[in-house]
Formats: structure tokens, C-alpha cells, sequence
């Protein structure tokens, strides 16, 4: 009887690996037909599936943190370095330019009020070329500026007239706070008249030129830098040299000279200087900018002073207006408070690289506007 038992067990264990193999021989037969239908030939490549791969377009950079550049509205600007160095990118070269034409015009005939015809321009250029490498910075920004009034019977007659060239080298030390050194040239391009005492005035008559004055401004110090709205530098150590190159000019008080016949006055202290942009609405900002100077060597308590305020009006892509007023008080040059004032709508054309601030996309890329 146990012979028989041992035999039947046998039987049923050669059985059921035979029923096992058969149903993982059907089994891998399935398997290899199915994979046989998605599988790609590789010896031939034959039929190859190609999967659309969404990648962005050279020309932009998509942030990978937007809150660092992107705000509730869909203003653009210029690049600055809260946001330059926090690029996510290999490009270190960031240009951007403003180029701004601005006219106004008035024409008269029998008109009963009576008038004078004249017409204004005036034309302004902004450029910004910056490097950014790792924790370095280097911002040179150039502006230009020049206009004139012709009006029948009165010769031409300048409005406005600058230069002012600035270089700015920043280390991040930490988030927003970067070692700064840089320089400020400013000057103008041609002699300058006071009409209300000679109205047809000749070139002996100027009380300014190019290089008469020239200021340059090189100091060491700090930046505060926590958005694109504000920036704050101190530099503790700065020089300031005023150049009054033209010898008819060379007299003792004109400009802060000390004595006739010196062409330059050289003066060490300390330099503050803010930025503020306040947004106003979607398409009006304000620029505010002030400059504080004190020299450590002579009357540290008299405090140069130079403030310039923006009115920025942007009607669509290529019509914008601006206001701009400027107020200066030096007291070594003179004992009073210098104000300019002006007004115009014209012609605005940028180029260069922008922030697209727009709280869905976070996109900078390059424009023409």
C-alpha cells in the first residue's frame, strides 16, 4: 500500500509541473507579442517614436523663483541687480536702451491774441550695459541729453543740455548687501548762455561748456539692494573733483574754485545716494533720486545736495510723456537753491532686455518696444 502512495504522489508532482510549464509558456508568449508591438527595431531604428519634449526658446529664461522678480502688475523695466544676479542663467552680458524724442511746436498767423512761432525737441538717450558672473556686478549706465527752442526773431536757443556717465562695480557679500566702488562723470555738450541778460548772445558771453564744469565723483563703500524699486549706496570714502577747463571761466568762486586760474577743485567726504521708484498706476511711475555729499576736509556741516524726480506717462507702445524737475544746492558754488523744470510728450523707443512682470509666466527675454 505505501508503494502505492509514494508512486501516485509521483504522478500528480510530474503533472502539475507539466500543467505549470504550459500556462507560463502561454503566459510569455503573450508578454513577448505585446512588447513586440511597442518595441523599437533598434538594429534597423525602423518606425521610430518621437515624443514632443516641451524645452523654452533661447531667446528667454524662465525664473525658478518668481517672487523674486515678479509683481501684482505688468509694468517693465530695466534689469537691476536685485535681479540680474539671481539669474537663472549662463548669460552674463544684459543690455537695455531708451531712446526718447520729445516736440512741441506753435505756429501763428493773424491770430488776434498774437504769439510767436517756435519749435522745441529735445532728445534723450538711457542705455544700461551690465556684466553679471556669479556674486559680481558691473553696471555702466550712460545718459544723454540735449534740446533747443527756435522762435522767429530770437536766435536758438538751448533748453536742455548733460552727460552723466556712471560705472558701478557691486560683490554680493549677502542677500541685497554688496561691496560697491564706482565713478560718476557729468558735464554737458555745449557753452551755456544766461538769455535774460544777453538775449542774442555771442560765444564770449557763455557762463558754461563742455569740461567748464566737469564733475567726477570715485568712491568705495556699501549697496542695499532689496528690489528693483529701491537701492540705497554709501560710500564713506569718495572724491569729488570739479573741472572748470575753459580759462575765461577760471575765476575765484565761479563753480567752487578757490582762487583765479585754478582749473580744478578736489574735495574727500562721504557720499549717500537713494533710489525710489514709486509705482503710481499701471502706466505712471515716479522716479525719485537724491544725492547727499559732505566734505570731511572744509565745513562738513554744508551738505551738497542733488535731487532728481521722474514723471514717467506711457500712453501705449511708442507715445510716452515725462516731467522731470531737478534741484541742486552746492554752497561753495552758490548761496541759493538751483531748480530746473521741464515737460514733454513725444516719441519713446526701447530695445535691450526687460523684466516681463507678469505673475503667470515669470519670463525675461529680450524686446523691442
Amino acid at each position: 500500500m505505501k508503494k502505492v502512495w509514494v508512486v501516485f504522489a509521483i504522478a500528480m508532482v510530474f503533472f502539475s509541473k507539466a500543467q505549470v510549464t504550459d500556462y507560463q509558456k502561454i503566459i510569455d508568449s503573450i508578454a513577448q507579442r505585446r512588447w513586440d508591438s511597442v518595441a523599437i527595431d533598434l538594429d534597423s531604428l525602423a518606425n521610430p517614436k518621437i515624443v514632443n519634449i516641451p524645452s523654452l526658446k533661447n531667446d528667454s529664461v524662465k525664473l525658478v523663483e518668481s517672487n523674486v522678480f515678479v509683481s501684482n502688475s505688468a509694468d517693465s523695466g530695466p534689469l537691476t541687480p536685485s535681479s540680474i544676479l539671481n539669474l537663472p542663467t549662463l548669460r552674463r552680458w544684459f543690455f537695455f536702451g531708451q531712446n526718447t524724442l520729445v516736440f512741441n511746436q506753435s505756429s501763428f498767423a493773424n491770430w488776434y491774441a498774437g504769439g510767436n512761432n517756435n519749435i522745441g525737441i529735445i532728445g534723450k538717450v538711457n542705455y544700461n550695459i551690465v556684466y553679471k558672473k556669479n556674486r559680481h556686478y558691473l553696471d555702466n549706465n550712460i545718459q544723454l541729453g540735449y534740446g533747443f527752442v527756435t522762435s522767429t526773431g530770437q536766435s536758438t536757443r538751448k533748453t536742455d543740455d548733460y552727460i552723466n556717465i556712471m560705472t558701478n562695480y557691486g560683490y554680493e557679500l549677502a542677500q541685497h548687501y554688496y561691496l560697491s566702488t564706482g565713478f560718476q562723470f557729468l558735464s554737458q555738450f555745449t557753452p551755456g548762455y544766461n538769455y535774460a541778460n544777453t538775449p542774442d548772445p555771442v560765444y564770449d558771453d557763455r557762463i558754461s561748456k563742455f569740461m567748464a564744469p566737469g564733475y567726477l565723483n570715485v568712491g568705495l563703500g556699501f549697496s542695499y539692494n532689496p528690489n528693483e524699486n529701491f537701492q540705497v549706496i554709501v560710500r564713506p570714502v569718495n572724491g569729488k573733483f570739479t573741472f572748470v577747463l575753459d580759462k575765461k571761466l577760471q575765476t575765484k568762486g565761479n563753480y567752487g574754485l578757490e582762487r583765479d586760474g585754478e582749473s580744478m577743485r578736489a574735495e574727500l567726504g562721504a557720499m549717500v545716494n537713494i533710489l525710489y521708484k514709486i509705482k503710481i498706476y499701471k502706466d505712471i511711475n515716479y522716479v525719485n533720486q537724491i544725492n547727499f555729499f559732505s566734505n570731511y576736509l572744509y565745513h562738513t556741516e554744508r551738505v551738497d545736495i542733488n535731487y532728481s524726480g521722474t514723471l514717467n506717462l506711457k500712453f501705449n507702445k511708442y507715445i510716452s510723456g515725462v516731467v522731470t524737475i531737478d534741484m541742486t544746492y552746492d554752497h561753495d558754488q552758490i548761496q541759493k537753491l538751483q531748480r530746473k523744470q521741464t515737460l514733454g510728450f513725444g516719441i519713446t523707443y526701447n530695445f535691450g532686455y526687460k523684466i516681463d512682470r507678469d505673475s503667470t509666466t515669470g519670463i525675461i527675454k529680450p524686446f523691442v518696444n
